[in-house]
């Protein structure tokens, strides 16, 4: 069976997805091919998949301003028409892909279009979605980037019209539909016709951190993680191993694709914490209590760390609560402030610090906190057995079999 995986988005959209097309290769025997951004061409390859390139690079359009600073309309008009054209060029290179050969679509949360290529060449359709963004009673909609609750009506209500409004995906699904000959339908239409018809959507993330809202209707299923493919033949640089085995376990300091603290906040974050830390992104820091890093996989580091300091992306913060580690997070946008609030809700780490409050004294005092709390610890192993125990492919192939069927 040929399984097309589309993954337009940054790196921590695709490489979840590097891991689940590896296990449905290596056990299911499945033909997988993953569409992404040239980018990831390697990472794809490197996990077995086929590649189809989609053109663009989604990781310079992660937000519509500076991190931190409040968009003018300007910026999110200009904001919106990039997003609308990246997303445009992603529904064609997701059209070529599954003319090239498929059997069954995985589609991420920002690839409707991928619906309208299956409706006309035939082909079904699975979403595959890292975050909750059906709406629900039980979480605000992931878009507005909120931390907290709007109460259960709340929440419910602005789910709904947000999923009733305006998005950059609509344009790519009406060309899509008009040019495979297929009867003009909104994008927000079709959302509404597979809800009606329990249209399958399965969540990347572990229920035991997120747990499956009762309001979501039969379809929707949380899996548990689908963890990235590391390279079995990857081994660390020994300036890396050198420094771990220097002294006691350090922090880890990083930002991914938001970019959004410099080399100097994380030197002085962990200065003031009084830690020793391992800063990614800051190649070329190397003294006796603070090393800079490239790409390191996240399930080889995290274990070997006291805490993360990061942007709790979806990813970044998964793979912390694997590692049974406390987090301190400092969400910027998106669905950043959610993950890092469930992460201080279940226990494993203190209060997030939002960008907007991110002095380096704020984040050092919550490092401090996560270090030296023995509860965040405690809370996060636990929750780290729970994950251990967790299979995120089993649904898939589950899922996969009973709709080919």
């Amino acid at each position: 069976m040929r399984i097309l995986m589309v993954a337009p988005g940054t790196r921590g959209d695709v490489a979840p997805l590097t891991g689940l097309g590896a296990a449905l290769t290596r056990d299911h025997r499945f033909d997988v091919s993953l569409a992404a951004n040239p980018a990831y061409r390697e990472l794809a390859i490197g996990s077995g998949a086929r590649f189809h390139a989609l053109d663009g690079d989604m990781s310079a359009l992660v937000s519509p301003a500076a991190p931190g600073t409040k968009p003018r309309p300007v910026d999110i008009r200009r904001y919106l028409a990039e997003l609308t054209a990246y997303l445009d060029h992603a529904a064609t290179g997701t059209l070529a892909a599954a003319q090239a050969g498929a059997d069954l679509i995985l589609a991420n949360g920002i690839s409707p279009y991928a619906y309208d290529i299956g409706e006309a060449l035939g082909i079904p359709v699975i979403g595959a979605h890292l975050q909750p963004l059906e709406s629900s009673s039980a979480h605000p909609p992931m878009a507005l980037g909120l931390a907290r609750s709007l109460t259960g009506p709340g929440n419910r209500l602005l789910g709904t019209l947000m999923a009733a409004a305006r998005a950059p995906y609509d344009r790519p699904s009406a060309r899509i539909r008009s040019e495979l000959g297929l009867p003009p339908r909104s994008r927000r239409a079709s959302e509404a016709l597979r809800r009606r018809h329990r249209s399958p959507i399965l969540h990347g993330f572990s229920p035991s951190v997120v747990p499956r809202p009762r309001d979501w209707h039969a379809g929707l299923e949380t899996t548990s993680y689908w963890w990235p493919h590391v390279d079995p033949g990857w081994t660390p640089e020994p300036r890396l191993v050198e420094f771990l085995a220097a002294g006691p376990p350090p922090v880890f300091i990083g930002f991914g694709s938001t970019a959004a603290h410099d080399t100097q906040f994380m030197l002085d974050v962990a200065s003031r914490a009084g830690v020793r830390a391992v800063l990614q992104g800051a190649e070329g820091v190397d003294t006796a209590h603070v090393l800079g890093i490239g790409d390191v996989p996240h399930a080889w580091l995290f274990p070997r760390m006291a805490a993360a300091v990061h942007h709790a992306g979806a990813g970044t913060t998964a793979a912390a609560l694997r590692a049974g580690i406390p987090s301190v997070g400092v969400p910027v946008f998106t669905d950043q402030p959610f993950w890092a609030a469930r992460v201080h809700a279940l226990g494993a780490g203190p209060a997030p610090v939002p960008y907007a409050k991110a002095t380096v004294g704020a984040v050092a005092s919550a490092v401090a906190a996560a270090i030296r709390t023995p509860s965040f610890a405690e809370r996060a192993r636990h929750l780290a057995g729970l994950i251990a125990r967790e299979d995120g492919v089993a649904p898939v192939v589950r899922a996969i079999r009973h709709t080919v069927d």
